[in-house]
């Protein structure tokens, strides 16, 4: 699948202004400073030179440079951040460093940090045009149009055979109406790179807002027929249809995409407006929903359009006052996910699906669903159907037992016949977090996932890793769910769960079976309870984490008691 090609450049490395030191024998250190060397052959390079530590001083810098730029390909941010800055130290008035720290600080969603960054390589070299480039796309994702605009005029001044900012200005331009000029745009980065597949996707979307209905779907057609996994284009080429009155071709795009990525944000929120526009509000909050949701705390700027569309619209759909019950219906999705096809099942989830569905029915769930071993489509299609008995209910819960982990960035559950041959595969074989947050997320009051999934990637001995993606081993990534929803780990972010020392059901199942029938606990003291007789009963190698947390106004218990 061809992935979107981010707004945000990430380093013109070949472009970059690097300092020179005194020569030396060094193959490597002279292929590290040649500014006409090929990016991965310098980048080898450079890193051979740390990796060795033959290297001081600004040429130690460079190095850096180039090894903070893997890393945020990789998705590493946090070590990209770590690593550029002792590049800063050694070299404090390196821009290209400074504009390189700024990206990584902005996908990490520290917009604050990066437009530091970005500021202080401009200040520092006004005619430096990457930077402005970058704090353009801060703008644009705030909305601040105006600004994007002054910003990728800007860096087309100082860098004029810079593709991307022709494009995104093209963009700009697109959302302010002027047409002509986003046309003129395109028609300049064709002559820097005809090929460049973002030109006709966005050129597509412009003709679309401009009613030229046939040549925005020849743009799209063309680059779809390329590339016909294109889900960018494909979603571009949906939302043509739905603005031309035709949304049966609509909703067959929306559908292919969804099909090849059942978690694509940009798809659920254009088959929701599809929805809403026939006036079936309930598919339409479903998909909302499935969009709107993020853990994250950066999206892609399409993304981030379409999630804030989707949590504008959802606001506006979900009732704000919803009818009181009087005795509060709880709906519960349980699942164990043990009969693995491609790398070595687990005994455990099975059986831990169902003592925890026996447990909630005898607590007083009105409803507890027990599905193992979940293909990719069935899970998809299991969690969708909980959704709307969620919308009807007043607690949400869902329970997994199963193999989990995170890749670049983005927390993963995995369905029994997911293959794995590359990282990147993940975010079309496996279910985002994100979508099972969505599936409780119609609930009025209690919505809550628990995840005992925190074991160790099986596709890690063969998967390829790829450049453009990070693979943590090791359990989950830490997240920051949004307010009323609670998530509960098995194990803290990057370490595993146990299945057990040949016991029938695993530590974290165990506790949670047994505490959760003690009456009068209230929920938030109940994982904290969960949490202590795990570490215990694992001798300390095992510790739950929760994140988030339910209303503050209401207490929460499983077994109300007396």
């Amino acid at each position: 699948m061809l992935r979107v090609v981010s707004l945000t450049l990430v380093v013109l490395i070949s472009c970059a202004a690097m300092a020179a030191a005194e020569p030396q024998a060094s193959d490597d250190l002279a292929t590290c400073r040649d500014r006409q060397a090929e990016v991965q052959a310098r980048t080898q390079a450079c890193d051979n030179l740390l990796d060795a530590d033959h290297v001081t001083g600004k040429d130690k810098a460079t190095a850096l440079l180039f090894r903070g730029n893997t890393l945020i390909n990789k998705r590493d941010y946090d070590h990209a951040i770590e690593t550029l800055s002792s590049a800063l130290d050694l070299d404090p008035d390196n821009v290209v460093v400074m504009n390189l720290r700024g990206v990584a600080y902005e996908h990490k969603g520290q917009d604050d940090l990066a437009m530091a960054d970005y500021n202080r390589a401009i200040q520092k070299r006004p005619v430096y045009g990457v930077p402005y480039n970058n704090r353009g796309t801060l703008y644009l994702r705030k909305s601040a149009l105006q600004s994007a605009l002054d910003d990728f005029n800007l860096s087309i001044r100082y860098a004029p055979r810079f593709l991307l900012g022709y494009t995104n200005r093209a963009r700009v331009r697109t959302l302010t109406k002027d047409y002509k000029g986003a046309l003129a745009d395109f028609a300049e980065a064709e002559k820097i790179d005809p090929n460049a597949p973002q030109i006709a996707s966005n050129r597509c979307i412009t003709f679309g807002a401009m009613g030229k209905f046939d040549e925005a779907l020849a743009d799209c057609n063309g680059l779809i027929q390329k590339q016909p996994k294109n889900q960018y284009a494909i979603n571009n080429r949906a939302d043509v249809y739905l603005a031309k009155g035709d949304p049966d071709a609509a909703l067959k795009d929306y559908n292919v995409v969804l099909e090849l990525n059942p978690n694509n944000v940009r798809a659920h929120a254009g088959r929701a407006q599809l929805f809403e526009q026939k006036h079936d509000l309930a598919q339409a909050r479903a998909d909302y929903r499935s969009a709107a949701y993020a853990l994250t705390s950066f999206d892609e700027i399409d993304v981030a359009r379409a999630r804030a569309k989707a949590q504008e619209r959802l606001a506006a759909l979900t009732p704000q006052t919803p009818a009181a019950t009087p005795n509060a219906r709880r709906v519960a999705l349980v699942i164990g996910n043990g009969a693995y096809r491609n790398v070595h099942a687990l005994a455990n989830p099975p059986r831990d699906s169902k003592l925890i569905g026996g447990v909630l029915r005898d607590v007083g769930f009105q409803s507890v669903v027990v599905a193992n071993d979940l293909t990719r489509d069935k899970f998809f299609e299991t969690l969708h159907a909980f959704a709307a008995e969620a919308e009807k209910a007043d607690w949400a819960v869902v329970y997994y037992a199963g193999h989990g982990f995170e890749i670049g960035g983005v927390n993963y559950l995995v369905p029994v016949d997911t293959r794995l041959a590359a990282d990147k595969d993940a975010e079309t074989e496996a279910v985002a977090l994100e979508q099972v947050i969505a599936a409780v997320g119609g609930a009025r009051k209690l919505r809550l996932v628990i995840l005992d999934a925190c074991r160790d990637n099986p596709f890690a001995p063969t998967m390829q890793r790829t450049l453009s993606l990070k693979l943590v081993d090791k359990g989950f990534s830490n997240i920051e769910p949004g307010a009323g929803f609670m998530v509960v780990y098995a194990a803290k972010h990057g370490e595993t769960a146990m299945d057990g020392d040949g016991t029938p059901d695993s530590p974290f199942a165990t506790a949670l079976a047994r505490d959760i029938r003690e009456p009068r606990i209230e929920i938030r003291k109940l994982f904290d309870i969960v949490r202590d007789d795990v570490w215990t009963a694992t001798k300390h190698e095992q510790q739950p984490f929760t994140y988030g947390s339910p209303p503050g106004r209401e207490d929460f218990y499983f077994v109300a008691g007396k």
